[in-house]
């Protein structure tokens, strides 16, 4: 094993050593190679390097140390010798990580992704819980939801605090709140279905509440209250007593009285801050480049620092637009992009490090000190947290560096994570398929939808014809098995998304193949393909197993019962499409009425690619609930 002797004060470091040395595989000797510590607080600079003999690294803030002795480590097994800097470019590097969207990290699985966090350089993690945290007095608060406990939360800060990394509780106080009001034991503080309502001392009283409770365990002064997509604010019960207001008083008076009680509780306040833009334009389009928040408004907004939110665009100029509208609002700016984990099942490495190279850069030219990462999990987390590596190592990279220098970065990452950037990038792949785009920036969610949508209908089968999908993905199962083989980290998650290729070589034409068959009256063909519908109930449990164990390894189990829900609709589906397919080659069945539909081009799906959306329109054309 690789002995260090770091030589400097390290009383600031020794926990979060502690916590990383293990994975690194080295340990701490008097007897190992020197290293020495240049701790330079007032400085931007950052340097690793090594002459043959002795090391050195210079730091600023203990989260700097994490990401340079993980450099310096990767540099030392890469290079005889070596001298390499990088750049402050941003006082906060951080991440939030959606825990509200049914995947409640556990706690093994939070404080792994703190530790790859900080060998990143990441100082600043959000857990974003809407109802996920625990509220005394309200039972009915996260219930049944794996909620955390306050004890958990405080176990997380200390953890982090090790690191060099500041958890900062992020929270709803407006919207996003249906979880919290679908019982009917908040209706007096109720809105809409899940918007609080506005101007009610109850409301504030329980806004206090939340807040309370959600600070408690941590270290910090600062608190996220959300305030995002309250699309129904004052359209419900709110209407009904005060009649028709204008949006923007509404969101003026709201935040003023949240951030009296952050003020009271001494607290720094951060907000989303689309609602105030999607007030000012005609369309509601929080990137209506005509938007225009009223400077009346603008000075009646209190001192809360406004956080911008986009991973969408590609293009500089969309960022700098829509930063210096923000920085007009006079506000502390924050800027949020995106790692997006939310796509479907597969992450979208494409679509964020373009939205990455094409925003941090703007954020460095107007002086934004503070960004972060989002990760959020859209429609049933679907997709491992975890699975964000390569796009956090970017973003991290991006913030330390004029530019990512990609052979550097591969090698860091590999000696960070146990396994080749390109292999990890692999994942990536299974979405951007034939006739999707490069970078895949119309996010084209194609292995979400080719793994849901149902055999006989086939609503997306049009889309893909000609693509030979069948070859693409039992190449792609191939490399991956391989990947999965070879490596000794993340094996579960690649042996996951390589039985999800398997599964996909199989059933994404398989209702093409299907159609065409019954159409020409091919008998051998229906037989065939009953067989391969049998194996696929057989492969469709298997990979339900291999997602659980991912799952489970790093989230609590409330949550995967919807994914349950969904691998077994899959499963039913295909033991229907053997029974019926069987039924009509014995005679028992005169035709297959699913399959006398003509198959048209969903216009719901793109060119370019299958486009994305929920499991329910993927699963069926007909509602899978509601009236």
């Amino acid at each position: 094993m690789l002995q260090l002797h770091l030589k400097g004060n390290t009383t600031d470091l020794k926990q979060g050593i502690d916590h990383l040395k293990d994975e690194f595989g080295f340990e701490i000797s008097s007897d190992g190679i020197v290293i020495q510590l240049q701790h330079v607080p007032n400085s931007a600079t950052l340097a690793v390097g090594f002459d043959g003999k002795e090391g050195s690294i210079q730091y600023t803030t203990r989260n700097t140390f994490f990401r340079q002795l993980s450099r310096w480590l990767a540099f030392y097994n890469d290079e005889k010798t070596f001298y390499k800097e990088e750049t402050v470019y941003f006082d906060k590097v951080g991440t939030m990580i959606d825990v509200s969207r049914n995947a409640v990290l556990n706690l093994e699985g939070a404080k792994e992704l703190l530790r790859h966090m900080a060998k990143m350089g990441f100082n600043q993690a959000m857990l974003y819980t809407e109802d996920t945290y625990e509220v005394e007095g309200r039972p009915y608060f996260g219930y049944l939801r794996g909620r955390y406990s306050k004890e958990e939360l405080k176990a997380l800060d200390d953890y982090a605090y090790d690191l060099g990394i500041e958890m900062i509780p992020c929270i709803q106080t407006l919207g996003h709140l249906y979880q919290v009001l679908q019982y009917g034991t908040h209706a007096e503080i109720q809105d809409t279905s899940d918007v609080l309502l506005v101007g009610e001392p109850e409301t504030y009283a329980f806004i206090e509440k939340l807040i309370t409770n959600t600070t408690a365990p941590f270290r910090s002064k600062r608190v996220h209250i959300g305030m995002d997509e309250a699309f129904g604010v004052g359209t419900g019960r709110y209407k009904q007593k005060n009649g028709v207001r204008d949006t923007f008083a509404i969101m003026t008076e709201h935040v003023q009285k949240v951030v009296e009680i952050t003020e009271e509780l001494g607290l720094e306040a951060m907000m989303w801050s689309d609602m105030y833009f999607r007030a000012g334009s005609k369309t509601g389009d929080y990137y209506d480049q005509n938007a225009e928040v009223p400077e009346a408004i603008i000075k009646e907004i209190p001192e809360v620092n406004m956080v911008f939110w986009d991973y969408y665009h590609d293009k500089p100029e969309a960022y700098r637009h829509f930063l210096m509208k923000h920085i007009e609002m006079k506000q502390k700016v924050i800027f949020a992009g995106g790692i997006w984990t939310w796509n479907g099942i597969a992450p979208n490495y494409g679509k964020s490090l373009e939205t990455t190279k094409a925003a941090l850069p703007v954020c460095k030219a107007l002086d934004i000190r503070e960004v972060f990462a989002t990760m959020w999990g859209d429609d049933g987390a679907e997709t491992p947290a975890i699975a964000a590596l390569p796009g956090l190592q970017y973003f991290a990279d991006l913030c330390y560096r004029e530019t990512v220098d990609q052979e550097e970065m591969a090698v860091v990452f590999e000696s960070n994570f146990g396994i080749p950037f390109d292999a990890f990038y692999l994942l990536n792949r299974l979405d951007e398929t034939p006739g999707v785009d490069r970078h895949n920036l119309e996010t084209s969610a194609g292995s979400k939808v080719l793994l849901w949508q149902d055999p006989l209908l086939g609503r997306f089968d049009k889309r893909i014809e000609g693509l030979d999908l069948t070859t693409y993905y039992e190449e792609l199962a191939e490399q991956m098995n391989r990947i999965t083989d070879e490596t000794k980290s993340f094996k579960e998650l690649f042996a996951f998304y390589a039985l999800l290729a398997h599964v996909l070589s199989k059933k994404a034409e398989f209702g093409i193949r299907l159609k065409t068959a019954y159409d020409t009256k091919n008998l051998k063909s229906l037989s065939e393909l009953a067989d391969v519908a049998s194996e696929l109930t057989v492969d469709l449990e298997t990979l339900r197993l291999a997602h659980q164990r991912v799952w489970m390894t790093y989230n609590k189990p409330f949550g995967w019962e919807v994914l349950d829900i969904r691998y077994g609709g899959a499963v039913a589906r295909m033991k229907t499409v053997t029974s019926r397919l069987n039924a009509y080659l014995k005679g028992e069945l005169s035709a297959l009425e699913e399959l006398e539909e003509e198959k048209l081009l969903d216009p719901t799906s793109k060119s370019n690619g299958l486009g994305r959306g929920f499991y329910r329109d993927m699963a069926s054309t007909s509602k899978l609930s509601g009236v």
